[in-house]
């Protein structure tokens, strides 16, 4: 009995215990959870990290200088975009005031403004801060931001132009009602006016008026190629580009942090734009790269192009002939393959510029799949952090129709009563009458094709997102110029002229021509592509050697001869040389660079001419090179190179997959697809 008792009373002892143990531990756990709510929203932590093979990075390894370093015949040209020679400086006493507005997207938006700064310098008059139509409180963006504003630092705009053209915040009163009441000239110059067109048909008006307005669309409302004696307005186009046009803070702090994040370990990155834009595809016909109801997309805009005098052409048109002569962008899948063969291993950082790639997420699966670390913005900053930079923004209103009334008590009893009344009914009763569909009845974002004919009307949210797509681009525009390597898939938009990636290869030729910019021939690559189509993954050693060599030469001579051949005439921001350059002196006392530079037929210079830079940019800035060692890491790289590509061809021929030769040991350049050296 003593022993029962004793027992009993330990398990009671035991019980109590654990339940003081149970109710202590929910006690404690509430509390941290309360704490830990408190304190999540404020801190944000980052986790991404690149998932790498081989931790050990030598960046003065052969291997890296070949797919990473520096162009060294490029590493002489230093931006320069101050005037030379005379050059007076902007006065009040001038023959008026310039109003813009300006339609587009980013790229356009940007070349426009360049342009209508050199207009008010060639006008003698004084600008207004444009404003920018995708970014007025219409669209739905938050208060807090005026037009310009939203995108551009206004007070580093008017600051860094102060010597060139005299720039106001607004009209002066006296115009601002003459303006309201549509009393001034408003002109709407054509894409690429001439010179003339400013000087006999806008001059009088504004030295008559003292205020005349721009309507400027299509991303230029000057000419791209200016005649010699005009050289300082294609160098004021330089200074506003790049000087003048900085993004307003937020934005450049989230880009800066992105490109932290992206070298946080140690390790070089490549930008790549993809080009797959659907007004691009639609221009130039590419609606076939698809398979799936991205080709009607594809098809409907371009029927729409074409009534609207867009394009001149056939709806149907046949995409793998475009795809042949390289009016078409390169897939990702494409463009992974390049550059696997070029040598870059499949741990390689890329980060994916260009906003929503056209076909999804779908499209980059391939690219994926050869390259572990493939990023965007969306995977390298919090939503929090994008939010930052909209601003405070009103919440939208819903856009679906309300729902119909409950019926009332009267309605109820004659609908009854109507009943009761009619005579007999048919069978089966007719449908119901129709009523329009809600948004998210229809079936994906592309429902509304077999709805209609017509795109439906952008919603507040989409027109939202407009301006929200400049903000993006912005960031990516960030990103991209400090990328280690830029990558094109195409340079084309959906008007046929040069989009966000020329200005990209642009200002990184201008700020750092040394930096490694692939300007590919698709019509090259295209070729290279379809030579080995049923075999991709196993390349042989020859047609390793000729992807090498024309995209090693596309950075070089040949690349930028390209690029001014076809990009300038439309864009002079994309290929700013030779205005916006001079070069060092490799050696001591050299006094002649470039003195026989490459000319086109009608003599304008495609490569080379550049001044000779002025003396205080000489010191300190370049030591003079070293034939002798040059020699030496040339002659280490051939020994370091030697054999690379034979053993990647045998390996591609032993493996089952076809992948594994790209997966181990990346083949770095040989001795005979090497221009560096």
């Amino acid at each position: 009995m003593v022993f029962k008792s004793k027992f009993r009373w330990i398990v009671l002892v035991g019980l109590v215990l654990s339940v003081l143990s149970l109710a202590t531990h929910f006690i404690l756990a509430n509390y941290s959870s309360a704490d830990l709510v408190q304190y999540t929203p404020i801190l944000t932590i980052f986790n991404w990290r690149p998932v790498v093979e081989n931790e050990e990075f030598h960046h003065r390894s052969s291997h890296y200088r070949k797919l990473w370093g520096p162009i060294k015949s490029l590493e002489s040209l230093q931006p320069y975009a101050n005037p030379r020679g005379k050059y007076p400086a902007a006065s009040w006493y001038n023959n008026g005031f310039i109003f813009v507005k300006i339609q587009g997207g980013f790229q356009e938006i940007r070349s426009s403004i360049c342009d209508v700064v050199a207009i008010a310098r060639l006008l003698n008059a004084t600008l207004v801060i444009p404003e920018l139509q995708e970014t007025t409180i219409t669209k739905r963006i938050s208060s807090k931001f005026k037009s310009f504003g939203y995108l551009y630092n206004e007070e580093q705009f008017i600051a860094a132009l102060a010597n060139d053209v005299l720039i106001v915040k607004s009209l002066p009163k006296r115009f601002k009602s003459v303006r309201k009441n549509n009393e001034l000239p408003v002109f709407t110059p054509a894409y690429s006016a001439s010179v003339d067109f400013y000087l006999r048909e806008v001059l009088p008006k504004l030295r008559r008026q003292k205020a005349i307005g721009l309507l400027v669309s299509g991303g230029g409302c000057l000419q791209a190629l200016l005649p010699p004696r005009l050289a300082e307005y294609q160098r004021l186009r330089c200074r506003v580009a790049f000087h003048a046009l900085r993004f307003r803070t937020e934005i450049l702090e989230l880009g800066t942090r992105i490109v932290q994040r992206l070298q946080a370990s140690g390790r070089p990155y490549l930008a790549f734009h993809t080009g797959l834009e659907k007004d691009a595809l639609a221009y130039h016909g590419c609606a076939e790269l698809f398979q799936d109801v991205h080709t009607e997309l594809i098809q409907f805009k371009r029927s729409w192009m074409i009534k609207h005098g867009i394009v001149q052409g056939e709806i149907n048109i046949e995409s793998e002939v475009q795809r042949r002569n390289g009016l078409c962008p390169l897939m990702p899948e494409e463009v992974g393959i390049i550059l696997r063969a070029m040598g870059y291993p499949p741990d390689t950082i890329i980060y994916v510029a260009g906003g929503e790639v056209f076909g999804g997420q779908r499209v980059l699966i391939p690219l994926r799949a050869m390259f572990n670390n493939l990023v965007d913005r969306t995977s390298l900053c919090t939503d929090n952090e994008l939010s930052m930079i909209y601003g405070p923004e009103e919440p939208l209103m819903s856009s679906s129709p309300p729902p119909p009334p409950p019926p009332s008590a009267d309605s109820e009893k004659a609908r009854l009563a109507a009943w009761e009344k009619a005579g007999p009914r048919p069978r089966p009763l007719p449908p119901p009458s129709a009523r329009p569909k809600y948004p998210h009845e229809i079936e994906g974002w592309w429902g509304w094709i077999a709805e209609t004919d017509k795109e439906p009307e952008p919603t507040p949210l989409d027109l939202r997102m407009q301006a929200h797509e400049l903000l993006w681009e912005a960031i990516d525009y960030i990103v991209c110029v400090e990328a280690d390597v830029f990558f094109p898939g195409f340079d084309r938009d959906g008007n046929g002229r040069p989009d966000f990636a020329s200005l990209v290869m642009g200002h990184r030729l201008y700020e750092s021509a040394s930096l490694k910019t692939f300007r590919p021939d698709r019509k090259v690559v295209v070729k290279l592509l379809d030579d080995i189509h049923d075999h991709l993954y196993k390349p042989n050693h020859t047609w390793l050697i000729s992807v090498r060599e024309h995209l090693n030469g596309s950075t070089r001579e040949s690349g930028l001869i390209n690029m001014s051949l076809n990009s300038k005439p439309d864009s002079f921001l994309s290929h700013p040389l030779p205005e916006c350059a001079c070069q060092i002196p490799k050696t001591l006392g050299a006094s002649a660079i470039n003195s026989n530079p490459v000319r086109d037929p009608k003599n304008r210079i495609l490569y080379g001419g550049e001044d000779i830079c002025p003396e205080w940019m000489k010191h300190g800035m370049m030591a003079p090179l070293e034939k002798e060692k040059d020699e030496e890491d040339d002659s280490e790289d051939v020994e370091a190179n030697s054999g690379q590509v034979q053993e990647l061809v045998s390996e591609s021929d032993s493996e089952e997959t076809g992948n594994k030769a790209y997966d181990n040991h990346p083949a770095e350049q040989d001795e005979e697809s090497d221009l560096d050296d």
